[in-house]
């Protein structure tokens, strides 16, 4: 089964989401994508409308999937009490883009997409799974652990390490002696998730993460 979908679009761990919490770097996720809400949030600090993104900065960096109805993929409505009128449902307070609820001589339609149907803010999608990889340099033995997507390939694990150590494209990757596929996913070269299998058998989720040997290549991609 190939896992890694739409390979153009990178796949992001909650972890990934969750540092991206401040108003100068603010990401959520919802209905399965992840977003940056940066400059949303700029756009209405700098016009003076800071009571409108009070929700979104509450919420940065974590998921809102709540908020909407999965099937429409707009904001949940509930009946307003006063005008019997189906109106968005809005518990942590009015957002951008919003209409008034109540019949006011200022209102004005809405010109653009709203925000939440902007895929101009969409830089990925939320991964279905992430998964737990060890990375064993063979060359200093350092034997590292990140957190990957089940859709990340080999290249985009290599990226997600380049943190850990700046060469890792002057490396070989191998697991139990095969040289690795960069365009495939874990799953795809052979590295199962037997997390829910341990689970099943009373072990400890991670009582065995599989580790990728990486071997040094004469072609360093910086000196």
């Amino acid at each position: 089964m190939n896992q890694g979908g739409n390979r153009d679009m990178k796949t992001f761990t909650p972890s990934d989401v969750v540092i991206h919490n401040q108003p100068c770097d603010l990401w959520v996720s919802y209905l399965g994508n992840v977003y940056n809400l940066t400059p949303l949030i700029v756009e209405f600090t700098n016009i003076g409308a800071v009571k409108l993104i009070k929700p979104l900065l509450a919420f940065g960096g974590k998921d809102i999937s709540e908020w909407f109805n999965p099937d429409t993929g707009e904001l949940r409505t509930y009946t307003h009490p006063i005008t019997w009128t189906t109106a968005p449902y809005t518990p942590h307070g009015t957002l951008p883009h919003l209409g008034p609820l109540m019949p006011t001589s200022l209102w004005k339609p809405l010109t653009k997409k709203p925000w939440w149907k902007d895929t101009r803010y969409m830089i990925g999608r939320l991964t279905a799974k992430a998964r737990p990889i060890r990375i064993l340099n063979v060359l200093t033995g350092h034997d590292d652990q990140i957190e990957v997507c089940c859709e990340d390939t080999l290249n985009r694990i290599q990226e997600r390490y380049l943190f850990l150590n700046n060469h890792s494209g002057s490396y070989t990757w191998k697991f139990e002696g095969r040289v690795l596929n960069m365009n495939l996913t874990l799953a795809e070269n052979g590295i199962p998730d037997e997390r829910e299998e341990f689970i099943e058998l009373l072990l400890p989720e991670k009582f065995y993460i599989p580790a990728i040997m990486i071997y040094n290549n004469d072609d360093l991609t910086s000196s």
